[in-house]
């Protein structure tokens, strides 16, 4: 089990990057909690002694250099970094295209984002005696979801970054690790926090939890329901499980 260590969490004012920030600090950690949102930073370390909230735009090179010194400077053992904001936002990529800033907007944050705060903590995270850095991928890296094309891209290629980052750093005190949820009851995209389709939000964080209190931790931290879309390529059920995500969209062109 995760304890006594210092985490920190990016995108962590709403949805899944929220509900691990606060389970592992009810689990002894202190836990700094980064998002855009000052307000709602400031609602979920309230009364909680172990939780620090900063204002960071993940988008942002500056703001990320500005990040890593404040955290080498206040936060000096810092061990775990979860990288975990993300958005996704439905697009159309043929006729009544969506403005490209939309994708560029996803690209900056769920790939960039991620790429420039671990070179940005790279240093500090080499100088402790064990680390673990754990991207946030999800299941349509393995299969992706026609509606949400840059969206399942940037996912694709975290899933690829984070195991050429595992292999560099293999010799070194720093362990790799990848969270890839299914569709969870969150607010990342209208409609799906009510969607029977989607995994229930305590479900989800409670067999997160259970697999990171494991010693040690997985290569690939994966709840159950994500399997079907993680080993669809390797059984041979990758265009069924295509079809299954992606039939009903043409329809809706």
């Amino acid at each position: 089990m995760i304890t006594n260590a210092t985490i920190l969490v990016t995108g962590a004012t709403t949805g899944i990057g929220l509900g691990l920030a606060q389970r592992l600090h009810a689990q002894g950690n202190r836990v700094i909690l980064t998002g855009r949102r000052q307000a709602l930073l400031d609602e979920a370390t309230a009364g909680q002694p172990g939780m620090t909230g900063i204002q960071n735009d993940i988008t942002d090179p500056a703001a990320i250099a500005n990040l890593a010194a404040r955290l080498a400077k206040d936060h000096p053992d810092l061990s775990i970094v979860i990288q975990n904001a993300g958005i996704m936002q439905a697009e159309r990529l043929g006729t009544d295209q969506t403005p490209v800033a939309l994708s560029e907007a996803m690209i900056a944050t769920n790939l960039l984002g991620p790429i420039r705060l671990t070179h940005a903590l790279m240093p500090q995270l080499l100088a402790q005696p064990a680390a673990k850095i754990i991207t946030v991928s999800s299941g349509l890296a393995f299969v992706p979801l026609a509606a949400t094309p840059t969206y399942s891209a940037t996912k694709a290629a975290i899933h690829s970054w984070t195991q050429s980052l595992r292999m560099q750093l293999m010799a070194t005190r720093v362990t790799v690790h990848e969270l890839a949820p299914p569709a969870v009851q969150t607010d990342l995209m209208p409609g799906q926090k009510d969607s029977p389709h989607a995994m229930p939000f305590d479900a989800f964080i409670d067999e997160v939890m259970s697999i990171l209190a494991k010693d040690p931790i997985p290569d690939e931290v994966l709840v159950e329901r994500v399997g079907f879309l993680r080993k669809a390529e390797a059984d041979g059920s990758y265009a069924q499980v295509f079809e299954m995500l992606n039939g009903r969209y043409r329809d809706l062109t």
